[in-house]
């Protein structure tokens, strides 16, 4: 339905889309912007920062498309309307990932492939099986890890009621963070965002092991492999924040 009415004026669908696409790259424009006043960036060079860029902007795009509309589950809580999703023979949480579901967002995966394939064309990387075939596991990890972030977040809101900006710190922040090297952030916030959210899994440790750079608090080699693990971790965990959140809920009795 949202599919159909986003199509209705093909134009609109058309320039939003690339509207979309441009917004988001003024994020690359100010990575461009900076190195064009230094050569490195914590030491990492242009193409590989923008290989870091490209994984974590698709893998949140691929999130994005998905799972972006849980935000709006505190405004249905709000108005009485979630009401109507807990009586329909369909999964509640697909309910609300498919709810103002917004193909525009294509905008932001193609803008992160564009980034992507420039980085791996550019990076001085000697390629192995392994590390090819470590890309789209680095992506669809990536993605996955972002989508249970997104679901974890939303369980939040059953306690919150109105915590969609506190969900967009972890998510949009979380991408925007992950787009520059580990090495520019304190050890501590890096500890963070390795062991508590794991988001370092996404791009920052694999990325390690196909540039060839030292991992981030140094863990282990097999940490670069991790990837899929951690996803299916979170994703566990999320799973189950999401059914404690959706027992505790209370209708509003409107």
């Amino acid at each position: 339905m949202w599919i159909r009415s986003a199509m209705t004026y093909r134009a609109s669908f058309v320039v939003t889309v690339f509207g979309n696409l441009l917004v988001t790259g003024l994020d690359f424009v100010a990575i461009l912007l900076m190195f064009s006043q230094v050569d490195s960036l914590g030491g990492w060079s242009l193409p590989e920062v923008a290989f870091l860029y490209g994984l974590s902007a698709t893998a949140f795009g691929i999130a994005d498309l998905t799972f972006g509309s849980m935000d709006v589950l505190g405004g249905r809580m709000r108005d009485g309307s979630f009401d109507t999703l807990l009586v329909r023979p369909v999964p509640v949480l697909a309910q609300v990932a498919a709810d103002h579901f917004a193909v525009r967002r294509l905008g932001r995966i193609t803008q992160g492939a564009l980034v992507l394939g420039w980085g791996l064309s550019a990076v001085d990387v000697d390629w192995t099986a392994a590390k090819v075939l470590l890309v789209p596991v680095m992506l669809v990890g990536g993605g996955v890890i972002f989508c249970a972030v997104f679901v974890a977040g939303a369980a939040f809101q059953f306690l919150a009621q109105d915590a969609a900006e506190v969900q967009n710190a972890f998510t949009y922040g979380g991408t925007t963070l992950l787009q520059y090297p580990p090495t520019v952030f304190g050890k501590d916030f890096v500890r963070g965002v390795t062991f508590v959210l794991p988001l370092a899994f996404v791009n920052w440790v694999p990325a390690s092991y196909v540039l060839e750079r030292p991992y981030p608090l140094g863990l282990p080699p097999w940490a670069a492999f991790a990837s899929p693990l951690v996803a299916a971790v979170c994703c566990a965990l999320a799973g189950l924040a999401w059914r404690a959140g959706l027992r505790s809920y209370r209708s509003t009795g409107s």
